[in-house]
Formats: C-alpha cells, structure tokens, sequence
C-alpha cells in the first residue's frame, strides 16, 4: 500500500479529515524547506503538497507565483527540490509527500529520469497542473512503473464526461479545485462544492480533497464536512512575502495548528 493510501486509510479508520499542506520548495532559501516541512508535520499536516518552482505557473495566484520567483532567485531549481525530498525522508519514512508543478521542468529533464529520481528522493505522486488525462500517455506508464500516483484536477466547471475520465485514471486522491480562478482566490462557494464533490464520489472510491480558496479555521472546516481532505496553500505562503524566514515559519506553522484544530472538532 503506498504512503498516501496508507494515510488516508488511517485517517478513516479515526474518522479524521487530511490537512494537505502546499509549500514552495525553496522559498525564500533552500535552507529553510526541509526545516519547515519538518515542523509543519508535528503541527498536524497529513500529506506535504511541495511546489516546484516555475517561471509561468499559470493556475497560481500572486502570492505563490512570487513564492516561486524567491525560490528561483534563490537558486532552487527542480533536482534541488527532490534533493530537498530525500534530505526530509532521513528523519521521516511515513509522511506523503506530492509534488505539485507543471510540465516544462519535467520535459526538459525528461518523464523517466525524473520520475526514477523522484521515486528514489521519496517522492509519493505529482500533480501537473497543466497535464491533462487526454495528454498523460507518456508519462502515466512510468509513474505506474514506480508506483507514484498521478492526481488530476477538477474543477466546477468540468463535464459529467471530464469527471468519468478523471476518477478512471487518477490514484492518490482527487483534487477538486473549489472555484473558478487561481490559488488564493476568496469565492469559495461551500453549497456548490458539497454538490460537485457528491458526484465525484459517485464515480469512484478515491478520497477527494478541496483546495483553493481555503484560508483559515472557518473555511477549513466547512470544507471538511464534505471532503476528505481540505488543502491549503497560499495562507501558508503568504507570511514569507513580509516576514523574515524565522517569523514567517512560527507564523505558518501556527497557522496549521489553527486548520488542524478546526478539522479536528469533526470529529
């Protein structure tokens, strides 16, 4: 059983929900990543969503994207980021850990050596926001080769038809992305969620999470009530925008203690 099946499994068995944790993998240094995943994990993160930095992340809202231009003016590129992946499994063998990018940095490395070293760095699935089901033929054997699971995106505006093609080829989790616009957005619409991720589950028995949108106790835990797993991103990158790296992880750490308290009285 692979890492995130294994922890969404034990997250039913005590009837808790899975805080999913975004964070841009080297920003604003290389230093502090590892350090924070770390911390963030004894706060109560379930699976760790780590960004690959890229120069044109076309479904993030300003506060990633500039994460993303820190991490590459730091000079993180994406081997640094599995590099950061295997640093993290020395001290922690059981946390899922899911890369969330786009395509062009693993085009340039190649789909076979990156998902090899991936795998070697401990890496547990990938979520390439610009790959669609249509388009992942190439790459979808090779993650099956290493067992690494391919989550795709839906959205509240996909088809009863792009929801079937979806449940019928992503492993891992369903990520259900709650509204229409980039991360960070604030129209979160919990009715129109809870509708849609019905259907979802309808089609298949893959736990479905909810990002986008989802910024503190209130929202986390209104979101948890109809999903498996609630996803958070931007208000836990926002605090490097300001803050020096020391302040800025107390302050996002915190902030997981705060969402993981609000699922925790679902239970």
């Amino acid at each position: 059983m692979s890492r995130l099946a294994n922890r969404f499994e034990q997250l039913k068995s005590q009837q808790r929900k899975a805080l999913v944790s975004y964070v841009m993998a080297g920003d604003p240094h290389p230093h502090v990543t590892v350090p924070l995943l770390h911390q963030m994990v004894t706060a109560g993160v379930d699976v760790i969503e780590l960004g690959l930095p890229f120069s044109d992340p076309m479904a993030d809202g300003p506060v990633i994207a500039l994460a993303a231009e820190r991490a590459i003016a730091g000079g993180t590129s994406t081997l640094d980021v599995l590099d950061m992946v295997k640093t993290f499994r020395q001290q922690d063998q059981e946390t899922p850990v899911v890369l969330m990018g786009y395509l062009n940095p693993l085009e340039v490395i190649g789909y076979a050596q990156f998902v090899e070293t991936a795998h070697q760095s401990g890496v547990d699935g990938l979520i390439i926001v610009d790959l669609p089901p249509e388009e992942s033929q190439d790459l979808a054997p090779i993650l099956k080769q290493y067992e690494m699971d391919q989550i795709f995106l839906l959205a509240p505006t996909s088809t009863d038809e792009r929801i079937e093609k979806v449940t019928q080829q992503a492993s891992g989790f369903i990520y259900y992305v709650s509204l229409k616009g980039v991360t960070g957005s604030a129209r979160l619409d919990t009715q129109e969620a809870a509708a849609r991720i019905e259907k979802i589950k309808s089609l298949t028995t893959l736990p479905v999470g909810v990002g986008f949108g989802i910024r503190d106790a209130v929202s986390a835990k209104a979101m948890g009530q109809v999903a498996d797993a609630v996803i958070v991103g931007t208000a836990l990158v926002k605090p490097f925008e300001d803050l020096a790296p020391e302040q800025a992880v107390e302050q996002t750490v915190n902030k997981v203690k705060e969402l993981r308290a609000a699922l925790d009285e679902l239970v």
